[in-house]
């Protein structure tokens, strides 16, 4: 996996590497981070939650 392509997606692979961790119940997830949540694993979400933030677009032009 890459690292993030846009703010939202890394905001969504961290909640759900939040999730996978424990550390947020699965429940309060939404659409996109849960998916991540049920297929991604822990080192494929942290890759992508850990993109540098300052050049990414807020959201992907395929949105």
């Amino acid at each position: 996996m890459s690292p993030a392509k846009s703010k939202k997606q890394q905001m969504a692979a961290g909640a759900a590497l939040a999730a996978k961790r424990g550390e947020k119940p699965k429940s309060s997830l939404r659409a996109a981070s849960k998916g991540m949540a049920e297929s991604m694993s822990k080192k494929e979400l942290h890759e992508m939650a850990g993109a540098k933030r300052k050049n990414l677009p807020k959201r992907d032009s395929k949105d």
